[in-house]
């Protein structure tokens, strides 16, 4: 293309567009960014410092293995004592194995080979602590652990409501474990650990919680079933955390892989059920939604108080159009679920000061001291 030019005075000429566009930016640069004909070259700015501290696994040799924290400050302590029955004594000195962000220097985005699995505790400072406890049980489809969206950045944004965070490190169907038993009892084993220790960490023992991502909510929905059975068969005099209750105070079910409703819809329900928090996309999460739903319609039918369910219209798992976590996805309100969280756990008292009693317990007595259910309603109700 060309332009025809002319003025009064002046022959018509014809100069290139491409001419013309590079007269114009030299001109709009060199306006910009005068450069002195006697410039001195600018000395190179030195070399940028590698990053310093990483977390990396343990050491292996002929003890367990010791697994070490993915943060600062973390303290880590194993579910299991050496020799447990529920070990596998010829995997328990393998390393985990990091998967690390290529972009970040220093995040740990998943783990795998887990054979002692552990917990790994952050407490909040003693003038904003609430004594609630969050368990966190991330997911990724028991073939890897995903600790970075899904567990450690809730650390930092649990702490500014006064809420101490434990991240679960539990074992993997990916190495050979069983996500029904074995991963259920890492979940489990981890509730009473945390109650064992919680004068020590300043923990309300009436307030620990956990919380499961994906396939990590498929350990949450059986521990807020299965606790006392799990506690009877744990109950020897050489256990050191015989007599301590797995019982949650509540759960929360993120996205939800499949509960025990999902495989039978008649799974019994303690009288005692804790509450439940559960969130998921709708339609763009069809079957992780009726997974939540199922969970939700037993509790309902069972009468348990305080569950509370989000299904956004707007929303898809994580890794199938969706980041997960605390994420903001790309400002839809599926991003916000976690004030949700926060305001359903303030309605039931857990932000309260360490030793009130809460509401969500209230509720529970009272609800136990009701008649049992019958066709849907309740007994005093007919």
């Amino acid at each position: 293309m060309k332009i025809k030019l002319a003025g009064k005075g002046h022959r018509p000429g014809i100069i290139p567009v491409s001419l013309l566009a590079a007269f114009l930016v030299t001109a709009t640069t060199g306006a910009q960014n005068p450069t002195p004909s006697n410039a001195v070259p600018r000395v190179a700015l030195p070399p940028l410092p590698a990053p310093l501290n990483l977390p990396k696994p343990g050491p292996t040799n002929d003890a367990p293995y010791a697994p070490q924290p993915i943060l600062p400050g973390g303290v880590v302590v194993t579910l299991f004592p050496p020799g447990s029955p529920y070990l596998k004594m010829e995997h328990i000195r393998e390393a985990e194995q990091y998967s690390v962000s290529k972009s970040v220097p220093g995040r740990i985005q998943s783990i795998i080979n887990i054979h002692n699995p552990s917990i790994e505790v952050h407490t909040v400072d003693s003038g904003i602590n609430t004594g609630a406890a969050v368990i966190l049980a991330a997911g990724g489809g028991h073939n890897t652990l995903n600790v970075g969206t899904e567990s450690a950045d809730f650390v930092p944004f649990f702490y500014n409501y006064g809420v101490n965070t434990i991240i679960l490190r539990n074992r993997l169907r990916h190495d050979g474990y069983d996500p029904k038993t074995d991963e259920v009892y890492d979940a489990l084993q981890a509730i009473r650990m945390v109650r064992a220790h919680a004068r020590e960490w300043g923990i309300d023992p009436h307030k620990i919680g956990i919380m499961g991502f994906s396939a990590g909510a498929e350990l949450a929905a059986p521990a807020a079933l299965a606790f006392d059975d799990f506690d009877r068969k744990n109950n020897s005099p050489e256990d050191p955390l015989a007599g301590i209750t797995s019982r949650p105070d509540f759960i929360g079910l993120v996205y939800p892989g499949p509960t025990p409703f999902a495989r039978d819809p008649e799974t019994p329900i303690p009288g005692n059920a804790p509450p439940a928090f559960i969130i998921c996309a709708g339609s763009g999460d069809q079957v992780h939604a009726i997974w939540a739903d199922q969970y939700l319609a037993a509790m309902l039918k069972k009468g348990v108080p305080n569950v509370e369910t989000h299904i956004y219209a707007n929303g898809h798992h994580p890794g199938s159009g969706s980041t997960g976590g605390l994420t903001d996805r790309l400002g839809t309100p599926m991003g916000t679920w976690q004030f949700r969280f926060i305001d359903w756990f303030r309605d039931l008292g857990y932000l309260q000061k360490p030793g009130v009693e809460t509401k969500a317990d209230t509720d529970i007595v009272a609800y136990e001291k009701q008649p049992p259910r019958e066709s849907g309603r309740r007994a005093s109700q007919r």
